[in-house]
């Protein structure tokens, strides 16, 4: 299940509908990666090899958006949203994002990666094997890198395949005005950043309350001169224009998208960007889900990220944001294996390397328990699935 050819990076539009299907093979591995596969009876001669027992083979989720380098939690901010507060509300009375700020502030760099670094065995035990992981709690230049650096350590420490984001402009750190802010990440993160070599790609939360489509567009500018290829936060509160300058800078993906109009699907026809979409922030938010189905009929493709964070997505359970595709979005299960698989390996820039099955790619792969077909996977959505989880060839205890 997951079979792609050589150079698919991506599916859009009714490549969505399908993926290859082999019924009774074998797959071989050599090394770290998928050296072949094909029909049992033509299947060589091996040294040792794992009896799927009619389970499914398909390949590990990757995951283009997390947040998962936090202190603390914010289930107080919980109990708020349970009385009725919205998470505009929230923000508003200083709370949200600057809350995990003050936290991770107050927060040794050993401490954050410790507590990081569960979150990520977590998310590998329930089938991911590819993260992307954001900064964005700092909201000043010393804690943005300390952010930063811990993802770098769990980049060198973790099996799974890791992506670095800078995203300075997730909120307006305390000590600064709105002005005074940008002006700092141009002028000291980015560079900063850059010279110390931290992050792959930069993002900006271009959303009502946060930042402006001019702030965004010249936050983008600069990211480019250091070599960051944008990920944009976009239309979640708000028609916001974040995705049009997304596609304006050729960003990798522009994700939230609960808020789209037509419009957003237009700028989106014929760019290299990335749709993504994140059901876990509208099931714990209650905000609307995203278009999904208008911008496959489109001729679109999407992805689908679980948006792991302390305040809005508290969970990087992959499996179960599958299941919300289909429930909840409306995509049938071949859909939203596509859309937590191949697409969102090319939301994080990693589609040559994983997210499905094809030779050369490195053999990051999920043995199911037996089942009868892919649809079991989201219908029985909270039931364990998995029987053996395999990252760069190894299996993961």
């Amino acid at each position: 299940m997951g079979i792609t050819p050589e150079g698919v990076l991506r599916k859009q539009g009714a490549e969505m509908d399908h993926t290859g299907t082999l019924s009774n093979a074998y797959l071989l591995m050599e090394d770290d990666r998928i050296a072949d596969f094909g029909p049992m009876n033509e299947m060589p001669e091996a040294d040792a090899y794992i009896d799927a027992e009619g389970g499914l083979l398909m390949p590990s989720f990757c995951d283009s958006h997390t947040h998962i380098v936090y202190a603390g939690t914010r289930d107080g901010e919980f109990l708020d949203k349970i009385r009725g507060l919205s998470y505009e509300e929230i923000a508003a009375r200083g709370g949200g994002i600057l809350n995990s700020s003050d936290l991770l502030h107050s927060t040794s760099e050993e401490d954050l990666y410790q507590q990081s670094i569960e979150r990520v065995w977590e998310m590998i035990r329930k089938g991911t094997g590819a993260i992307e992981i954001k900064s964005g709690y700092g909201l000043n230049p010393a804690d943005e890198l300390k952010m930063l650096r811990v993802i770098r350590r769990i980049k060198n420490e973790c099996p799974a395949l890791i992506r670095a984001t800078f995203l300075g402009a997730h909120a307006v750190g305390r000590q600064y005005t709105q002005e005074e802010y940008v002006d700092t990440i141009c002028r000291e993160m980015i560079p900063a950043v850059s010279e110390q070599q931290l992050a792959d790609f930069i993002d900006v939360f271009c959303d009502t309350g946060f930042f402006t489509v001019e702030e965004t567009d010249c936050i983008l500018r600069v990211g480019a001169e250091y070599g960051l290829r944008p990920k944009i936060h976009a239309n979640e509160l708000g028609v916001s224009g974040g995705v049009q300058v997304g596609v304006k800078h050729q960003a990798l993906s522009v994700d939230h998208l609960e808020q789209t109009t037509d419009a957003e699907i237009e700028a989106l026809r014929g760019s290299c960007t990335m749709p993504t979409m994140l059901p876990g922030s509208s099931f714990f938010l209650g905000l609307p889900y995203g278009r999904a189905k208008a911008f496959i009929e489109a001729g679109l493709g999407i992805a689908l990220a679980s948006d792991y964070n302390p305040g809005s997505s508290p969970s990087g359970d992959m499996r179960f944001v599958m299941a919300m595709g289909c429930i909840r979005m409306r995509l049938t299960p071949v859909q939203a294996l596509n859309a937590c698989t191949l697409n969102a390996a090319y939301a994080m820039g990693v589609s040559e390397q994983v997210g499905s099955i094809t030779r050369g790619k490195r053999a990051n792969l999920i043995i199911t328990h037996p089942m009868h077909s892919l649809t079991i996977i989201p219908y029985h959505y909270n039931s364990p699935f998995i029987r053996h989880h395999i990252l760069a060839g190894n299996l993961i205890g």
